[in-house]
């Protein structure tokens, strides 16, 4: 039951990081939640995995950590890459040169 409460936490804080973060027309809308979805349930199974008790302060702190750092991580690269790889684009195709 807790990794359900642990997943929707990190699917909103993942729309946080998707709306406090600029770029956000470089990606979907749901790829940055997912991502943070996904890593606070892979930490939370990890951390019970290593004995740490559901009920605990820590594993919230680590697993909703985790899922922010990550997120925010991916979204800036993401930004900067796509945003690289669209203006590289733009320019072979104002110089005539085919992809």
């Amino acid at each position: 039951m807790e990794l359900l409460f642990v997943v929707l936490g990190a699917a909103i804080l993942g729309l946080a990081v998707r709306y406090l973060i600029p770029g956000r027309d470089q990606h979907g809308a749901a790829l940055i939640p997912a991502i943070a979805t996904l890593v606070a349930a892979l930490v939370w199974v990890a951390a019970t995995w290593a004995g740490m008790a559901w009920d605990g302060g820590w594993i919230w702190v680590l697993a909703f950590g985790a899922a922010v750092v990550v997120s925010a991580a991916a979204d800036l690269v993401l930004v900067r890459v796509r945003t690289a790889s669209d203006d590289e684009m733009l320019t072979r195709l104002q110089h005539g040169v085919a992809a």
